[in-house]
């Protein structure tokens, strides 16, 4: 018989029979017949089992809860079941044992540490919150990914074993490659860059991108998921369009999908207008000296410096304009101001969610570019080549799905929006 989903037994007529699958949450002994609590991933029901029903009553009754079954039965909505709908079970047939004690509590309101749930994940995701998470989360890039794909842009996927660092520095991981060293991509941005030259005119990447920054902070990872983009024959005002029109399109897949529990989650969490508000760094700073606090002039500015700027900025806001000196080579100063570039970050409230900026697409340029940040323009060569053959203006931006989404959710930390978070100490599970 085809499986049926918890959720979809309100759409079953009463006595239909059913067959379901799923973890024993809870089993509850009465003298004549038992209750079992099932739950698969889209909700539970109250199974009825009675021993001249079922065989193997005893056994099954006694089963550790977590253990894995299968249930056949009917559906009962006249009954006295907390959800108003159970099922009288035909045939129970357990598929697979879990051991006792489980190693952290899953329904019993009690709080597990972090690290012993992050020790124990795939048990800690059975919590509906923290699966939930990530059902969020996958809704939040199918929102973004379809966006991209209406508007004709083209997924891609770059390499991540790269031969130099796409923007210099020490923040690599180095792996041994057969004969040679080489390291683990920081960013797709010079590949990405480089297909501008191809013609392909408009990608978009989602994969892992690996940063060796020894942070241990509750917004860093050291692999995340990066959701990429560049355009041709565009500045940073263009693709800074994209960008809120694509985080716009994948809050509203999460609030269809998930809007009841969202609003549970995050209460201040909304669809923004567009276009979102726009302050230039330089403002930022009048805004600083307005509140009597000092910021240099090509310094990033302090967490506290970005919640008072915040305060003015409810939301989703950009700044705009940074200085040449705290950018990439790659990214394209300013024609009547060069002190400043063609760049943008995005923020919500305090806190920062992605950068991005036009680039520069003249290969003498890029060259004086990379030298003045003292980089050797011979380390790429290869992807100078791209730029000596006719490479469009073009631009672009990129977007951590972690960070994302623990920003949109008010999560306390990233590692629960990663399935399996790496940082400087975890590497298992």
């Amino acid at each position: 018989m085809q499986r049926t989903y918890i959720s979809g037994i309100s759409e079953r007529k009463d006595g239909d029979e059913v067959t379901l699958f799923g973890w024993v949450q809870e089993i509850r002994k009465l003298k004549k017949l038992s209750f079992i609590v099932l739950r698969d991933h889209t909700g539970t029901v109250q199974i009825t089992i009675k021993p001249e029903n079922v065989s193997g009553y005893d056994q099954i009754t006694s089963v550790n809860r977590e253990s894995v079954v299968s249930v056949r039965g009917n559906v009962s909505f006249n009954s006295g079941a907390k959800a108003g709908v159970e099922i009288t079970a035909r045939d129970v047939k357990i598929l697979n044992t879990s051991e006792a004690p489980l190693p952290l509590a899953i329904f019993e309101g009690i709080q597990s540490d972090f690290e012993t749930r992050l020790n124990n994940r795939s048990l800690d995701l059975r919590e509906p919150f923290h699966n939930l998470i990530f059902r969020i989360e996958s809704s939040l890039l199918w929102g973004i990914r379809k966006y991209m794909h209406e508007h004709d842009f083209q997924e891609v996927h770059t390499p991540k074993i790269v031969a130099s660092a796409t923007e210099g520095g020490a923040n690599l991981f180095q792996v041994r490659y057969f004969e040679r060293e080489v390291f683990l991509n920081q960013s797709p941005q010079l590949y990405k860059e480089m297909l501008m030259a191809s013609g392909m005119d408009r990608v978009f990447e989602v994969g892992p991108a690996f940063r060796a920054e020894e942070h241990n902070t509750v917004r860093h990872l050291n692999e995340f998921t990066s959701i990429d983009i560049e355009m041709s024959f565009c500045d940073h005002n263009e693709v800074m369009k994209v960008l809120e029109e694509s985080v716009n399109s994948g809050l509203k897949e999460v609030f269809e999908r998930y809007g009841e529990e969202v609003r549970k989650i995050n209460p201040a969490l909304e669809i923004q207008k567009l276009p979102f508000p726009r302050v230039t760094y330089r403002e930022c700073i009048r805004l600083l000296s307005d509140e009597g606090v000092e910021a240099k002039f090509g310094d990033d500015f302090s967490p506290e410096q970005l919640r008072l700027i915040g305060r003015h900025f409810p939301g989703f806001y950009f700044i705009t304009e940074w200085p040449s000196e705290v950018r990439a080579f790659y990214t394209m100063p300013k024609p009547e101001d060069p002190e400043v570039t063609n760049s943008f970050d995005l923020q919500y409230g305090e806190r920062e969610l992605t950068s991005g900026a036009q680039r520069v697409h003249d290969p003498k340029m890029l060259e004086k570019r990379l030298v003045e940040k003292g980089l050797n323009p011979e380390d790429f060569n290869f992807h100078l080549n791209a730029f000596r053959y006719g490479m469009p203006p073009h631009a672009g931006w990129a977007i951590g799905l972690e960070r994302l989404t623990m920003i949109l959710l008010n999560l306390p930390n990233i590692r629960e929006v990663s399935l399996f978070p790496r940082d400087r100490t975890r590497v298992v599970p």
